[in-house]
């Protein structure tokens, strides 16, 4: 499909604000839905798709199934929202082997402990450090034709980048030629997905391909943040520290928690004036 094309830069596959979003994908629903609703958070028209089985539930580009994209830039970039549910999609893409391998992403592995909660919040915290193309790691299952990932997401929107020569690399020990196919499964929101000559930071982006989040979305998640810290170090206090000393530092931390609880609130009263 853009084999002919020329490549450079930016090349996007979807975005949920065109005329035609889904012109060059076909789709296919089975006790689902794919529509295109306002999203709150945003504020803007999104493709939702939804489906009882994920599996049955998808959108897939190009249309016609003998055809492929012949994207030759390796890196894949999706806005996509979590809905928290069973959410997966597929790359397929073709090696220096002339072998076609299939990258699939989901979030099936659910944790089921009771330390998930701190798990989660300690991932959220490292991974601050830590570059999302990471996710080949120990779980993940690299079969001759098909390469199963796990995938971790944020509440809300995210941003997933996708090394997809890297992963060719590391995966199969061979070289990316270019991408063949793009399937996403229910169930997700998206507002685009593009592909990209490298990696760019937010100021090198086009207006149109970055998403912008109300300031109140963005507070909220900054005191979320905040309030999960002191709650991991009052933890932290009462436990390791004993006698007059873990009782001082509790008070110290519980001044803090209150001022901080002061600025939230007068943050996001100025943000409703706003």
């Amino acid at each position: 499909m853009f084999k002919n094309t020329f490549q450079s830069g930016f090349l996007s596959i979807l975005y949920s604000l065109g005329s035609k979003p889904l012109q060059i994908w076909d789709k296919e629903v089975v006790n689902g839905h794919v529509k295109r609703p306002q999203d709150e958070d945003i504020q803007s028209n999104v493709l939702e798709i939804v489906g009882s089985n994920v599996q049955s539930t998808y959108i897939t580009c190009p249309a016609d199934p003998a055809a492929t994209l012949g994207i030759k830039l390796p890196f894949l970039v999706m806005i996509v929202k979590n809905l928290k549910q069973y959410f997966t999609f597929e790359i397929q893409v073709l090696d220096d082997k002339n072998v076609r391998r299939r990258f699939r992403a989901s979030n099936f592995q659910v944790c089921k402990s009771s330390l998930f909660p701190v798990l989660v919040m300690l991932y959220l915290f490292l991974r601050q450090f830590f570059v999302l193309q990471s996710m080949l790691s120990a779980v993940t299952r690299v079969k001759p034709f098909i390469c199963t990932m796990p995938l971790r997401m944020d509440e809300g929107w995210n941003q997933i980048q996708l090394n997809l020569a890297d992963f060719t690399r590391r995966a199969y020990g061979t070289n990316y030629v270019e991408t063949l196919r793009v399937q996403v499964h229910a169930n997700c929101r998206l507002r685009r997905i593009y592909f990209a000559d490298r990696l760019y930071s937010e100021e090198e982006l086009p207006p149109e391909f970055k998403l912008y989040l109300p300031m109140q979305v963005l507070t909220a998640r900054l005191f979320n943040y905040y309030h999960f810290c002191i709650s991991i170090l009052t933890l932290l206090i009462s436990r390791v520290l004993c006698g007059p000393i873990a009782e001082t530092m509790m008070l110290l931390w519980n001044l803090l928690n209150l001022f901080g609880q002061s600025v939230g609130v007068f943050v996001i009263t100025i943000n409703r004036i706003v």
